[in-house]
């Protein structure tokens, strides 16, 4: 996996060999981002990064000038990989969480800029996620959510609904 723009463009990272384990592909991070540069600034914003994973995508949103990014993942060894990830690249605005997301989101009063989830595939409470955001009000003004997702997961009926993007099968929905 590599870091695809920025201030740590080039930067590459492996992956945990684990089968529970789905970074963002290059091509889909690649697509996600340039969306988000022309809709938003990167630079100097507040990201959640929950069900974290690897920190592949937190890791891009440093890269590219967020102010703080706080990664929430449910597994410590991953947690342990991002920690590992975070000191060899020498990256120090990165606040790992060991936590649930859904416990996380219910309970946190971070306001953020931008949430990016990526739950695995098949999670049930998906289609929660937009509620829970909304209902506790975790987004700044003009905030974004990113839900990554696979096909069989529509978000269309939802009122905060924007739009929704495919990159081969990976699906990202922004909700405004």
């Amino acid at each position: 996996m590599r870091i695809i723009s920025g201030s740590l463009k080039g930067r590459t990272f492996l992956p945990p060999d684990r089968k529970d384990v789905r970074p963002t592909t290059d091509m889909a991070k690649e697509g996600l981002f340039n969306i988000l540069q022309h809709r938003v600034p990167l630079e100097d914003i507040i990201v959640l990064d929950v069900f974290a994973g690897t920190g592949s995508v937190t890791y891009e949103f440093v890269s590219r000038g967020a102010e703080q990014v706080f990664s929430v993942e449910k597994d410590s060894s991953m947690c342990d990989y991002i920690f590992s990830v975070l000191k060899k690249m020498n990256i120090s605005n990165v606040k790992v969480i060991n936590s649930d997301a859904y416990k996380f989101l219910a309970l946190t009063k971070i306001k953020a800029d931008i949430i990016f989830a990526d739950p695995p595939y098949g999670t049930t409470g998906i289609k929660d996620i937009p509620n829970i955001v909304f209902e506790k009000n975790l987004l700044n003004e003009d905030g974004l959510l990113i839900i990554e997702h696979d096909a069989s997961i529509n978000f269309s009926s939802n009122s905060r609904f924007f739009e929704e993007r495919k990159y081969g099968k990976v699906h990202f929905t922004i909700f405004k």
